[in-house]
């Protein structure tokens, strides 16, 4: 059955945790749809993972819309979130629906994801007057990790009540949800009991409503780095590698391809 906004706030009222994973491409959306998550997320942070990009930065709308098309193709119950890219909404009101809009209607995704709480509040309450659902995110926002000065954790001292107010505007927009990234486990727990709104976590703790990883990390194919935050549950880059390594050795040898390989 196909998973809805709907479904987002169902899941939070029954206590049901949400799952969410990146994809960025038609195989991993098949993979990930028919494994049963709820959402996919077509980040941009592909632009560090798919496209070998140093930060979010320079994604472009023409290179998410690429990959979200082919994400929507590979999923057939998941939700697809399109993650807009930097400037396509910090620019004004009319930028970010005409952007929005161009997202929904060319890709077939079901709702985007918008980073910045007070200062987003207006262009979300746009876009969902507009029919476009929204998904915010706050905390730690990488869109905006030159201002920060680097990927800290957020919501410490002062900023604690910052990241709650953020949260509270989010909400009152109309988003359908909210990611809560790289803050403190107590802070998101009193943010999610505070919301009617699902929170989705990464690197927010166990108390979300939800939870989202990059689905590269979980599997262990992206290995520059590897965040606090993520629990690697395979090591398919090593497996990967090896699977190379014998193929190269095979073919040197003449061991491939072999009589049952051939016509």
């Amino acid at each position: 059955m196909a998973i809805t906004t709907a479904t987002f706030l169902e899941k939070k009222k029954r206590g049901e945790k949400i799952t969410v994973l990146t994809a960025y491409d038609y195989l991993t959306a098949k993979i990930v749809d028919s494994a049963g998550v709820d959402a996919i997320l077509v980040g941009d942070s592909l632009g560090m993972v798919a496209l070998g990009y140093s930060s979010t930065i320079p994604v472009t709308m023409e290179e998410m819309i690429h990959h979200t098309k082919a994400v929507v193709r590979g999923r057939k119950n998941a939700m697809v979130i399109f993650d807009m890219p930097f400037l396509s909404y910090q620019t004004g009101v009319k930028d970010a629906i005409l952007n929005a809009g161009r997202a929904l209607k060319e890709t077939g995704c079901d709702a985007v994801k918008i980073e910045g709480g007070v200062t987003q509040k207006e262009v979300i309450r746009a876009l969902v007057d507009s029919g476009i659902p929204v998904m915010g995110h706050i905390g730690l926002q990488p869109q905006s990790v030159n201002v920060y000065g680097g990927y800290k954790l957020r919501g410490k001292g002062e900023e604690r009540e910052k990241i709650i107010e953020d949260a509270k505007a989010v909400e009152e927009a109309g988003a359908f949800a909210v990611v809560l990234e790289k803050i403190p486990q107590s802070l998101s727990k009193e943010i999610t009991e505070s919301l009617s709104i699902p929170t989705i976590g990464i690197g927010a703790g166990k108390y979300c409503d939800g939870q989202v990883l990059v689905f590269h990390d979980m599997v262990g194919l992206f290995e520059e780095f590897k965040p606090k935050f993520v629990k690697r549950y395979a090591e398919l880059g090593k497996l990967a590698r090896e699977a190379v390594k014998q193929y190269i050795e095979e073919v040197k040898s003449g061991k491939f391809p072999g009589r049952e390989h051939s016509y």
